[in-house]
C-alpha cells in the first residue's frame, strides 16, 4: 500500500461560514433536523427551522471538529450547527474518502490547551493518505466495523445497568407495597458497631505516592478499583508490610462498600471475598456494614439509585449530585431497612449481573485495544486489506433522504420495541409504523441500485414483524 503525506489544506477546507449557527437556548429535544455541536453527544438538539439547515444531499460528508473540545464527528445528513466552537470541514473528493479522514483525524494526538482554540494545532498536522481511494475506503470500513462493535458492547453494559436499576427500584422503591413499613435510619447506624467502620484513607504525608510499589503483599485500593461501579483489581499499587502496620486502621475487608469521594464522585463497589490484604486511599470512603441490618450490595446500590438518597444528596450539595461528596454527608444520609430476605434475593441478582458486566467490560477492553492496534497499523500502511470488499453507495458518499429515513425508522422500531412486553403493548402503533416504512421502501424502485444497508434493515424488520401479534379486532 503506497502512502502519501499531504498538507491539511490539500485535503480539508473550513466551510463553517456556509452553516447557520443556532444558540443553545433554541435547541429542541425533538425535531426534524439535527443540531451538531462540539459536545460529546453526537446530536446536541433538534430544530424544525428548515431555513437554518444546510442540506448535504449530493455532496460529500463533512467532518465536525470541536475547536474547544477536540471532539471529531462524521456527518452525512442535513443539519445545523451549535453557536460556539464548531468547525465544519469538507473533504477534497479527489484526494480522500471522508470516512477515512474522519478516522485518521480521530487518531491524531492534539494536546489539550484547556478551553482555548485547537483548530490552529489541527491545521499544522500532515494528512497520511493511501494513494488509492479504494484502500482508504477499506481502512474506513474495517475501523467502522470495529467501532460499531465497541458501541454495541457499551450499549450492552448500559442496558445491563439499567436492568439492575429498574430491579432495585421495583424491590426497594415506593412500588413495593411494604415500603412505608420499613424502618428508616442514618447510614452511620447501619455500619458495623465498631470504631472505624466508616473511614477514608490516609491523608497527607501519612501515605506518599513515592511509597507505592509495583509488587508486594499489601494492595492499595483507589478510584480505578471502583470507577465502573463494580470492583476491579485496577492498577497494581502496593505498600510494604512495615508501612501496613502504620496504616492498619485503614484496612479494607471483604464485603466493605467503597465509594469514591474525589474526581469520579459517587462511583462505588463491594469488596470481593478473595481480596488480599488491602487498604484504601484518601480518594475512597469505606463502609463495613452491619449485615444484620443491611447487606453490602443493598447499601451500595441504595447510594447509587435510591430516590430518597438522591433527594438528600441534592439538598446537601445544592443540586450537584455527587459533587463534593464526603464521609460526613454519607454518614447522615437516611435509608430504609428492608427485610434481609429481600436484600438476599437482590444480592443473588447482583452476582449474576456483575458476572456478565465483568465479561462485557473485558470484551470492551479487548475491542478498544484491537481498534487502537488496527488504526495504528492502517495509517502506517501495514494492513493487508485487499480482501475487504468496499460497498458501493448510491450517488456517492451521501445516501438519499429516502434511504436515511428508512434506516432511521427501522432502527427506531428495532431499538425501542423489541422487549416482549412492548410487542403486545404497542401492537396497533407498530402496525402503523410498518405501513409507513413500507411506503418509504416503495420509493426505492426509482434507484438503479438499493444500498446494502437498506437490505440489512429490511431483513431485520421482516423478522421482527413476524413476532408482532395481529391487532385486536374493533367491535
Amino acid at each position: 500500500m503506497n502512502i502519501n503525506k499531504l498538507s491539511f489544506s490539500d485535503v480539508l477546507t473550513d466551510i463553517t461560514s456556509k452553516y447557520f449557527k443556532i444558540p443553545k437556548k433554541d435547541f429542541n429535544d425533538k425535531g426534524k433536523y439535527a443540531i451538531i455541536d462540539q459536545s460529546i453527544d453526537y446530536i446536541a438538539g433538534y430544530t424544525n427551522n428548515e431555513s437554518k439547515v444546510k442540506s448535504n444531499i449530493g455532496e460529500s460528508a463533512v467532518i465536525i471538529f470541536g475547536d474547544h473540545t477536540r471532539i471529531i464527528k462524521y456527518v452525512n445528513f442535513p443539519f445545523a450547527i451549535g453557536a460556539d466552537g464548531v468547525k465544519v470541514l469538507s473533504v477534497n473528493p479527489e484526494a480522500a474518502d471522508p470516512k477515512y479522514i474522519y478516522y485518521f483525524l480521530k487518531s491524531i494526538n492534539i494536546p489539550s490547551a484547556g478551553y482555548s482554540r485547537h483548530f490552529k494545532f489541527l491545521k499544522k498536522k500532515k494528512i497520511i493518505l493511501p494513494n488509492s481511494l479504494t484502500d482508504q475506503k477499506r481502512i474506513a470500513k474495517v475501523l467502522s466495523h470495529c467501532e460499531e462493535l465497541i458501541q454495541k458492547r457499551k450499549q450492552s453494559i448500559k442496558l445491563l445497568d439499567e436492568f439492575l436499576k429498574s430491579t432495585f427500584l421495583e424491590m426497594f422503591g415506593e412500588e413495593n407495597p411494604s415500603y412505608d413499613d420499613w424502618k428508616i435510619d442514618k447510614i452511620e447506624n447501619y455500619a458495623f458497631p465498631k470504631k472505624g467502620s466508616m473511614r477514608t484513607g490516609p491523608f497527607g504525608s501519612a501515605l506518599l505516592h513515592s511509597e507505592f510499589k509495583e509488587y508486594g503483599e499489601v494492595r492499595v485500593l483507589g478510584i480505578d478499583n471502583v470507577v465502573n461501579d463494580i470492583f476491579e483489581m485496577g492498577n497494581p499499587r502496593f505498600i510494604t508490610k512495615d508501612k501496613f502496620q502504620e496504616l492498619k486502621r485503614y484496612q479494607v475487608y471483604p464485603g466493605d462498600v467503597l465509594i469514591s469521594i474525589m474526581a469520579t464522585n459517587g462511583k462505588s463497589a463491594v469488596v470481593p471475598n478473595d481480596i488480599p490484604t488491602s487498604i484504601n486511599t484518601k480518594h475512597l470512603a469505606a463502609i463495613t456494614p452491619n449485615t444484620q441490618k443491611v447487606l453490602p450490595f443493598y447499601l451500595k446500590y441504595a447510594i447509587q439509585y435510591h430516590p430518597f438518597i438522591l433527594k438528600q444528596l441534592r439538598k446537601n450539595m445544592k443540586g450537584a449530585i455527587m459533587s463534593g461528596l464526603n464521609l460526613s454527608i454519607i454518614k447522615k444520609l437516611q435509608l430504609s431497612q428492608p427485610p434481609i430476605l429481600i436484600q438476599n434475593k437482590f444480592t443473588e441478582i447482583v452476582h449474576k449481573h456483575q458476572f456478565l458486566k465483568l465479561k462485557y467490560i473485558q470484551s470492551l477492553t479487548e475491542l478498544e485495544s484491537l481498534y487502537g492496534s488496527l488504526s495504528q497499523k492502517a495509517f502506517k500502511g501495514e494492513l493487508d486489506l485487499s480482501g475487504v470488499e468496499v460497498e458501493d453507495r448510491v450517488k456517492g458518499d451521501i445516501l438519499p433522504p429516502e434511504v436515511n429515513e428508512y434506516i432511521k425508522e427501522a432502527d427506531n422500531i428495532l431499538s425501542n420495541y423489541k422487549a416482549p412486553e412492548l410487542l403486545h403493548k404497542h401492537v396497533q402503533f407498530l402496525n402503523q409504523r410498518f405501513v409507513h416504512i413500507d411506503k418509504i421502501y416503495k420509493q426505492f424502485e426509482k434507484f438503479p441500485k438499493i444500498p446494502k444497508v437498506v437490505f440489512d434493515r429490511v431483513e431485520a424488520i421482516e423478522k421482527f414483524r413476524s413476532q408482532v401479534p395481529e391487532p385486536a379486532e374493533q367491535n
